[in-house]
């Protein structure tokens, strides 16, 4: 009986902690001089990459006038993320990433790249004051739904949307099934948990 309990402790345990990347040199802090970028699936490959006062300028512009409410915010951040994957793109030979995991060939991301950049690039818009209605999660996972495999997306709240129980709002940001720089899907988490796709019966 003691060796269940055990494990189910640990999985609760588990469930409780901040969000765990599989590399320890990760740059977690991102800012624009200097953040790191996943690539060719796990995590295997880590760029370095910096943006130039143009291309710096150029994002800060899209969240320029500010969004009215977050649903605005959220097309922004959309374009955003599609801007820096084009950036980062060129940076790091990862252009010609395609959408899923086994469709291209150098520079080719999974869902663990997507999702750890995704977040990250998210952080670096929450740290320098450019999103401001929602707040950056931890990661969700969920279970065996696209071809045998789990599935890892970016997590955002809405921070001033209350549900019953006081809960907040969460949204999938998955960039993982879409080519290099196009604005990725955001959605609830719910929603996605439950098996979405693109293409899928709402």
């Amino acid at each position: 009986m003691r060796a269940p309990a055990a494990l189910v402790l640990l999985m609760m345990s588990t469930s409780l902690m901040a969000d765990v990347f599989v590399r320890d040199d990760i740059v977690t802090n991102p800012t624009p001089i200097g953040f790191t970028v996943c690539h060719d699936n796990g995590c295997s490959s880590l760029g370095h990459v910096s943006l130039t006062p143009d291309q710096w300028q150029a994002l800060r512009g899209l969240f320029h006038p500010l969004a009215r409410n977050a649903a605005e915010e959220r097309e922004i951040l959309r374009q955003a993320i599609a801007l820096m994957e084009k950036i980062v793109g060129v940076a790091t030979g990862t252009s010609s990433d395609k959408g899923g995991t086994f469709n291209g060939g150098d520079g080719q991301m999974d869902c663990i790249d997507e999702s750890i950049n995704t977040t990250l690039y998210l952080t670096m818009f929450q740290n320098f004051g450019l999103m401001r209605e929602h707040k950056v999660e931890d990661r969700a996972t969920r279970g065996w739904f696209i071809g045998g495999w789990p599935h890892t997306t970016a997590v955002i709240s809405e921070t001033a949307v209350l549900r019953e129980g006081g809960s907040r709002q969460l949204w999938a940001v998955d960039s993982w099934f879409l080519d290099n720089g196009e604005p990725p899907f955001i959605l609830p988490l719910e929603k996605w948990k439950s098996g979405w796709q693109p293409g899928s019966q709402p």
